[in-house]
């Protein structure tokens, strides 16, 4: 079991690294503020947990112990549990409606001599990830503006 959950973590810190931030998606998917904050706690927590923990044992003294280390444990697991949120969503299958626009999408990059593979029955976000990726880099603003 922690084999995959390990696998799950870098499926999301891959997902996160793939997945494009830009503000027009976040009407449309949660992952514009899931990535930011799990970027956001990625850099901070672990000095929070230690400066929470460490006032602890400051305040408190050594018999508190067990809360400072519970404490700091809670702190550091808010960036894993962004990264296990981010992995089970790019493994999960898109919809159908998904499905749709993402085959369309990669038409119109394939139309302008763009390589990209339409998405298969068995696609996933990621997957949409790096077909959305690769459309905001090569496609003009007007057609985000039209979503």
């Amino acid at each position: 079991m922690t084999v995959q959950v390990l696998k799950t973590l870098g499926v999301g810190r891959r997902y996160m690294k793939t997945w494009p931030m830009v503000r027009q998606l976040s009407f449309y998917f949660p992952e514009y503020r899931v990535i930011r904050a799990t970027a956001l706690a990625i850099r901070l927590m672990p000095p929070l947990a230690m400066l929470a923990g460490g006032s602890q044992l400051y305040l408190y003294g050594w018999a508190w112990l067990p809360q400072a280390i519970t404490i700091a444990l809670f702190f550091i697991s808010l960036p894993i549990q962004g990264l296990l949120w981010l992995g089970w969503r790019a493994k999960h299958p898109l919809p159908l409606s998904l499905l749709d626009w993402g085959n369309n999408l990669s038409a119109k990059l394939q139309g302008m001599g763009v390589a990209c593979n339409p998405l298969g029955a068995n696609a996933c976000y990621l997957d949409m990830a790096v077909i959305l990726k690769m459309a905001f880099e090569r496609l003009d603003k007007h057609y985000w503006e039209a979503l």
